[in-house]
């Protein structure tokens, strides 16, 4: 398993669009400002067959640190939770064998 960066990303989708590189890469980076605006402003994100992005919030608790068992207020936060879609549910399905290299975009 690779780590695919965001640079990785626009290069890749540059060369199969033969887009400038600069403005792939102004379009990324004004997608991921507006999923992160929305999922602040605590909409549902919806992308159909690929998934769905929710913000949860998690509620206030008492912790307890298991090296000196010191009870310890834990504040609520909020975590983003993502549900799979239909087709990326089955393109992970597919196990890739050592053999057959994983296809790329």
């Amino acid at each position: 398993m690779s780590t695919i960066t965001k640079k990785d990303l626009i290069d890749r989708i540059s060369d199969a669009t033969q887009a400038k590189r600069v403005v792939v890469k102004r379009i990324v980076q004004q997608f991921l400002d507006e999923v992160v605006a929305e999922l602040a402003a605590d909409n549902r994100l919806e992308f159909r067959d690929f998934g769905v992005f929710e913000t949860r919030t998690r509620t206030a608790r008492v912790a307890q640190n298991p090296k000196t068992l010191e009870r310890v207020q834990v504040p609520a936060k909020r975590s983003v939770k993502f549900k799979m879609g239909r087709l990326l549910k089955e393109k992970l399905a597919i196990i890739p064998t050592a053999e057959e290299p994983q296809k790329t975009l």
